[in-house]
């Protein structure tokens, strides 16, 4: 469940800029709005310490507050990936905290900027990305989540599982005899490697990682858009993967929705969507929607529900 607000900072006075922050896998972006209009919107790279050593992480944000602008700053609200418990909330408040003296911080589990950035107070937000999670919450305040474990222990759905699942195809066929597929011949090409059992090193080698094989994602949607078979297995259980997230969670709170999809993969993936709508409908979930505006785009909604609690 995401970690209460504010894990290190008091509140500021609600006057000068509000920055929006949304941490993911592979980059951080950055958002400030005045008046509550966006006037700076850029990025960098991660500054999530599952994905960035600590320091790298910092260095990411010092760039990017750098370029959306110090100035007076009374409110910074952040979503990030892996925001377990209140300690992970402090550890990523505290990075931020010297960029913005003596701003309110709050940081949330991502997928809270993505509910209020569909328009919603309750409901579930499913995250197809570089990871996989679900959260929401009940119109009685509770919350509820799933998945969102990190890429050793789940993230079925996400573009890292995508990555991994066309390196575990290309090693079967070859285990099999059989020569390398569309897929496999993209995968090695992209890889810089000329037999598929170059993948198992590769794989393991600290020069890749999460973030690599989850930019592998788009081979395997791309060859299911050409017609192969494999391929489209593969995006179809994607979406099934991340359909299963959502229901967990609908029925946790009793709530029935909406579902709201988002991340890379489940804003732009039409085949993913397709799949990710029939498993729900399968489930008498028919109130899904795909998020239409990037996350980071809720946080004026949630500092506003923020201030008038």
């Amino acid at each position: 469940m995401p970690p209460a607000a504010d894990p290190v900072l008091p509140a500021a006075p609600a006057t000068g800029a509000v920055i929006g922050l949304d941490i993911g896998g592979t980059k951080t972006r950055g958002v400030r709005f005045e008046a509550g209009k966006a006037v700076a919107d850029e990025s960098v790279g991660s500054s999530n310490v599952q994905n960035v050593s600590r320091e790298e992480a910092a260095l990411n944000l010092v760039e990017l507050f750098a370029r959306i602008g110090g100035g007076k700053v009374s409110q910074v609200y952040a979503g990030a990936g892996g925001i377990d418990t209140d300690d992970d909330a402090a550890a990523l408040a505290a990075l931020i905290a010297p960029n913005v003296p003596g701003a309110r911080i709050t940081v949330v589990h991502d997928s809270r900027l993505l509910l209020a950035a569909g328009g919603a107070t309750t409901g579930v937000a499913v995250i197809g990305g570089t990871g996989s999670a679900a959260w929401g919450r009940n119109s009685g305040g509770e919350e509820a989540r799933a998945g969102g474990w990190g890429y050793l222990l789940g993230d079925e759905g996400s573009g890292y599982w995508l990555g991994r699942e066309a390196v575990r195809h290309s090693l079967r066929r070859m285990n099999q005899g059989l020569e390398p597929d569309q897929l496999t011949t993209a995968l090695l090409a992209s890889c810089g490697a000329d037999e598929p059992n170059k993948l198992i090193a590769l794989f393991h080698s600290a020069d890749t990682g999460r973030r690599y094989w989850a930019e592998r994602a788009r081979l395997v949607v791309d060859a299911a858009l050409a017609g192969h078979a494999a391929s489209q297995e593969l995006v179809d259980q994607a979406g099934r993967d991340l359909a299963s997230l959502a229901v967990q969670t609908v029925r946790q709170l009793g709530s029935e929705g909406p579902v709201i999809l988002g991340g890379g993969l489940g804003m732009n993936v039409q085949l993913l969507q397709e799949s990710f709508r029939a498993a729900l409908a399968d489930a008498g979930i028919t109130d899904v929607r795909v998020l239409a505006q990037d996350p980071v785009f809720g946080v004026l909604r949630l500092v506003a529900e923020q201030r008038r609690g």
